[in-house]
């Protein structure tokens, strides 16, 4: 099993960026496919950005260029660094670790932008 625990999320101003840290316990970290997520209210939950194994990094449109994943196998942490931060980025994020067919979560971290 992998318990994940978010960290870094909080309010800045529009063009701004917020550093999010994953957190997994277990010993089968390194075997994830880790994803970010976010959830805004109202709205179901999208997958934002992921990076296998070996560290390939994939993102969605709406955050490519501006947001970079990455994970620290031996520290066995994601991290999801977020600049030029938009209003529309508001959301819960979530942390994801893929394995085995299996889906692990976070609790969240709310992440709020304003204008």
């Amino acid at each position: 099993q992998v318990q994940l625990v978010e960290s870094g999320g909080g309010s800045v101003q529009a063009g701004g960026s917020l550093r999010l840290s994953c957190a997994a316990s277990g010993t089968i970290f390194g075997l994830c496919v880790m994803g970010w997520y976010r959830q805004a209210p109202g709205q179901q939950r999208w997958l934002i950005a992921s990076v296998s194994r070996g560290g390939t990094a994939n993102y969605g449109d709406s955050v490519k260029g501006r947001f970079t994943i990455s994970r620290d196998n031996a520290k066995t942490t994601a991290y999801l660094q977020m600049t030029s931060l938009k209003p529309e980025d508001t959301a819960v994020y979530y942390c994801n670790c893929r394995v085995f067919g299996n889906d692990y979560w976070g609790q969240g971290t709310q992440v709020t932008v304003s204008s």
